[in-house]
């Protein structure tokens, strides 16, 4: 290990005895126990995830107070925003992670509303970049690419309005929802399903780095979300499928688009996690729904064709009859293809027997 590395673990070690100290000795006792629980769960030093105990003693801040709670979410926010170190930046996200699947009700919510005002980068880490050495400048493309699953984790939260990743989220609640939900609800969920997937994808190209214990461990995280992203968008296309010859072209193209931008994903997928998740019943639904959307889309089309064909005879009939007066006969003859063979215009002679 260089020297250099090895003074940043010292100064990152002394830093955190002192920041422990100073809110062990604060006079806000309310608040000073929690602000040492979460700088012990995301010290400095080895790269290691937080050990069980210490998620578990966060996790349990969520069954305190509202302003225990609230005290939580705010100084976990400031440790990672405040840090430009990778090892404190994923111990910060692992914790993040960990609220949003197994925290309370209560501590998902601050959570969420804490950051519900910053958009596609709710974290700010799209900048990050911790440049000490070889390994942690990879190490930052993890910590900006699990930031952006983590944000798009709670983006898909809000549209669906409620925590996929969560242990509260069945089958049959999700089943039961997505029954009484317009087509354009089930499309447009759908579509925030896929970008989180394809968001997935874009997991940096150094998946070497998979065999760091770490990463191996935030990646086996992402695999369990992406088997219940599996399961939503399962359920969405299911439905969807069912009410196809409902909906109008762009509502179809819009379906199409989805369920091929989800195909684009198989390989990256696969490389990923290792066919960990891979589902081929997923797949086969996806294959299979494809086809099918693509003969329903051709048959809207031809029947849009002959009814704009029905309203051009219709308009033409039509302008024949302003134009000429009443006093006589017409007589037509149309092709088979729907135009016009002949016209002729007969007036009718009425003899009378004097």
């Amino acid at each position: 290990m260089g020297n250099r590395k090895k003074l940043r673990i010292l100064i990152g070690f002394m830093k955190d005895k002192a920041s422990i100290i100073k809110a062990t000795l604060s006079t806000k006792r309310n608040t000073s126990a929690i602000h040492r629980k979460i700088l012990q769960a995301t010290t400095h030093g080895e790269c290691a995830p937080p050990s069980d105990h210490r998620v578990t003693t966060i996790l349990s801040l969520g069954h305190g107070s509202h302003l225990a709670v609230r005290a939580s979410i705010e100084t976990l926010m400031d440790r990672l925003r405040a840090t430009h170190d990778a090892t404190v930046a994923l111990k910060s996200l692992f914790i993040i992670h960990n609220i949003l699947s197994k925290g309370s009700f209560i501590l998902q919510q601050q959570l969420s509303i804490y950051l519900s005002c910053g958009g596609y980068n709710s974290l700010n880490l799209s900048n990050f970049r911790d440049d000490l050495d070889p390994e942690t400048w990879e190490l930052s493309s993890w910590v900006r690419w699990y930031a952006n699953i983590l944000e798009q984790t709670l983006m898909v939260t809000r549209v669906l309005e409620y925590c996929f990743s969560s242990s509260s989220s069945s089958t049959k609640k999700v089943e039961d929802k997505e029954k009484v939900l317009s087509s354009s609800d089930l499309l447009n969920e759908t579509d925030i399903l896929v970008q989180y997937v394809a968001q997935i994808c874009n997991a940096p190209d150094s998946l070497h780095l998979q065999s760091h214990r770490f990463v191996y461990e935030v990646i086996r995280l992402v695999s369990e979300d992406y088997r219940l992203i599996q399961r939503e968008i399962f359920i969405r296309v299911t439905k969807t499928g069912e009410r196809m010859r409902s909906l109008n072209i762009v509502e179809l193209t819009q379906f199409q688009s989805s369920l091929n931008k989800f195909e684009d994903c198989k390989q990256r997928l696969g490389l990923l996690f290792a066919n960990r998740v891979k589902n081929d019943g997923l797949w086969d639904l996806i294959s299979e729904t494809k086809s099918k959307v693509l003969v329903v889309i051709n048959e809207k089309k031809e029947e849009e064709r002959l009814a704009k064909i029905k309203r051009n005879e219709s308009t033409e009939l039509t302008r024949f009859r302003e134009r000429f007066p009443q006093s006589g006969q017409m007589f037509w003859f149309t092709s088979t293809g729907g135009g016009w063979l002949a016209l002729d215009w007969v007036s009718l002679t009425v003899s009378t027997v004097g």
